[in-house]
């Protein structure tokens, strides 16, 4: 099971890696284009920079602390930070109809249940 949460966990930091790259360093306007960027369009760019640092600071938090052995709690706290901001992102797709990524942030939001049952319960560092 510690290898299946480890796998878990790399995914999860996967995709805060590339969300929180795209979110940062993409302009607005590409953003806006691209699917399930339709909420940016409305969203202001400090906002957007914001999510995508925070994104950064996901992928690093998923997956240091416990490579480093330093603080590897962080791990199962990050993972629950992340099923907050999914909450933040089903919501937002709700609103702008964007219905088969809701599915895709279940998925995530999912997996990060794991990481935080797993890593706080019986698979904890």
């Amino acid at each position: 099971m510690n290898v299946t949460l480890w796998i878990v966990t790399g995914l999860l930091a996967t995709v805060a890696l590339a969300g929180g790259i795209s979110k940062t360093f993409v302009p607005k306007d590409k953003l806006a284009a691209a699917p399930g960027g339709g909420w940016t369009a409305t969203a202001a760019v400090p906002f957007i920079k914001a999510l995508g640092t925070l994104e950064l600071l996901a992928a690093l938090g998923l997956i240091l602390p416990a490579a480093l052995d330093i603080a590897p709690v962080m791990v199962p706290i990050t993972a629950a930070c992340w099923i907050l901001l999914m909450v933040g992102a089903i919501t937002t797709h709700l609103r702008h109809n964007e219905a088969k990524f809701i599915a895709v942030n279940l998925v995530y939001l999912a997996l990060a249940v794991v990481v935080v049952w797993g890593r706080f319960g019986p698979y904890s560092f």
